[in-house]
């Protein structure tokens, strides 16, 4: 995530074929692909993602328990995301050497995530507040990896990022469910070039910090 600064996030009832999904995601630049435990079976998907595309950074989002950590880290997931502070998923994917990235919105949940070993931070939902936000935070903040989260699309993404945003997270702007259950694979490939054309932005010079040592974060 962190060389592209991208992600995409898959959310669907049913994924067809998981294999062609992520070589459309690939093809389009979008490397970092995170599938949720709102799909059902997801580790399943995980698991053929990761079989496929060794190129792509494969992770697993919306966990919410330390059991659903260890599910998704034995699937073969590279990172995690929570939606807001998860202490036992922090605990989880520490002992594993999982990146994490947990949920916050405030400079209080910030900090906490932090305290909790996330290697990043994921504000949600950054649409709410906008681009300023991430400046704002960025002034008593400077070294947090922060990720814009829900309703980032190709027509704001570049100003997230311009703004401080470490990277950027896309959901339905790229990937709905109906082009998944359409397998309209061109589709995605397009919408995903799209995306990173238009968030296209030289690397982040800024020094990152990690309050927890031991905290993988090199790998986000």
């Amino acid at each position: 995530m962190g060389q592209d600064r991208a992600v995409v996030v898959v959310r669907a009832d049913s994924i067809p074929d998981t294999e062609a999904l992520v070589r459309a995601l690939v093809d389009g630049g979008i490397r970092g692909i995170e599938f949720t435990f709102t799909t059902p079976d997801v580790e399943r998907h995980v698991r053929a993602a990761v079989a496929s595309s060794p190129d792509a950074e494969i992770g697993v989002g919306t966990v919410l328990t330390a059991a659903q950590a260890d599910s998704a880290i034995a699937a073969g997931a590279r990172f995690l995301v929570t939606p807001g502070i998860v202490p036992a998923v922090g605990a989880a994917a520490r002992d594993a050497g999982i990146p994490l990235a947990m949920g916050a919105f405030t400079p209080s949940e910030v900090l906490s995530a932090l305290e909790h070993g996330a290697a990043a931070v994921k504000i949600f939902p950054a649409e709410t507040c906008g681009p300023r936000y991430f400046s704002h935070l960025r002034g008593p903040l400077p070294g947090v990896r922060l990720i814009a989260s829900g309703g980032i699309d190709e027509g704001n993404a570049r100003a997230f990022l311009e703004a401080g945003a470490y990277a950027v997270t896309a959901g339905s702007s790229v990937v709905t469910p109906a082009l998944i259950a359409a397998r309209d694979w061109a589709g995605i490939t397009r919408r995903a070039r799209s995306f990173i054309a238009s968030s296209a932005e030289p690397p982040p010079t800024i020094d990152t910090v990690d309050v927890d040592p031991r905290t993988p974060g090199d790998r986000l």
